[in-house]
């Protein structure tokens, strides 16, 4: 019975855990869950739920500092936006796509409309603020 008991723990654990993650994005993926830029003449967003994608290297020092805030509000909102890395050493045509030129550099995508790209690092309030805006349409708090 503790068997069982724990194992039904370990998978409810593990699910939980992969429904929060920041989901490692290479160019195959980007064409089939995002957009296939090499098929598509304008802007058509594949996913069902809004998307954030960190174009990021190993080696830069704000986007390991951005890391932990992605990761924090991956679990923030796991029902509501999903959360994306893409390294622009090793997916180097995604990054030639658009135009990434300094890093760190983040792609907020609405389900509807265009998406917007920005660069630097914001700190987690502002990335909040984004998201609850931009992609999720809620009304600022005055």
């Amino acid at each position: 019975m503790k068997r069982l008991f724990f194992t039904l723990f370990l998978s409810v654990c593990a699910l939980a855990w992969t429904n929060a993650e920041v989901i490692y994005l290479t160019q195959a993926d980007f064409k089939k869950k995002i957009m296939d830029y090499s098929s598509e003449k304008e802007w058509t967003y594949y996913g069902k739920k809004p998307a954030v994608i960190d174009f990021y290297t190993t080696w830069c020092g704000p986007c390991k500092r951005l890391a932990p805030i992605m990761e924090e509000l991956s679990e923030t909102y796991k029902k509501k936006v999903i959360f994306y890395k893409a390294d622009t050493e090793q997916e180097r045509e995604l990054a030639r796509v658009f135009q990434i030129s300094s890093i760190p550099q983040v792609l907020y995508i609405p389900v509807d409309g265009q998406p917007i790209l920005l660069k630097g690092l914001y700190p987690k309030e502002e990335i909040i603020r984004i998201i609850d805006e931009h992609l999720l349409n809620k009304k600022p708090e005055k």
